[in-house]
């Protein structure tokens, strides 16, 4: 059975192209990020998770210090796993996960089969997010895992945007 990070909710799921993607992430910056920011960040994703009843597990990272982690009912240490391989892919690429793994396919390719890194280290699958801060550039990351990777980007993109009122 597929694992629901790579399986596609529904085939009428509209898949946003590279473009769309890029212009979502020049979009949501932060003025600064403080620790602080981290704990209402990952509130208000847990807020969100709890509200639609997902089992997702959420972590936020900033300059290898881990400020926010949560596992709600239903999540697994395999999506712990899978927070680790997306945001190595965010930290390696400076671009969030789902738009790296986007690339790649509109290359013709997949990263699994292109990027040259480890799969058992590294995931190009939706729901990782850089922190980007303005005037500084990516300082961290924000990530969720539990749900198919189209639902676990939009989830972080959702909460990022309302976060930042965008």
């Amino acid at each position: 059975m597929p694992h629901p990070e790579t399986t596609p909710k529904s085939a009428a799921e509209t898949i946003p192209s590279v473009e769309e993607l890029e212009a979502l992430e020049r979009r949501l910056v932060f003025r600064r990020f403080t620790y602080d920011d981290a704990w209402a960040l990952g509130s208000l994703l847990v807020e969100l998770a709890r509200e639609r009843q997902v089992p997702v597990a959420i972590d936020i990272h900033r300059a290898g210090q881990q400020l926010f982690h949560a596992a709600l009912p239903g999540s697994t240490p395999d999506n712990d796993a899978w927070i680790i391989r997306k945001r190595r892919v965010v930290e390696r690429y400076g671009a969030s996960s789902y738009l790296v793994g986007a690339r790649f396919r509109a290359k013709g390719t997949t990263f699994e089969a292109s990027s040259r890194l480890d799969p058992d280290a590294y995931a190009a699958h939706g729901g990782a997010f850089p922190i980007t801060v303005e005037d500084v550039g990516v300082v961290g990351t924000v990530t969720v895992s539990g749900l198919p990777q189209l639902q676990d980007h939009r989830l972080v993109a959702e909460a990022l945007e309302r976060f930042l009122g965008r």
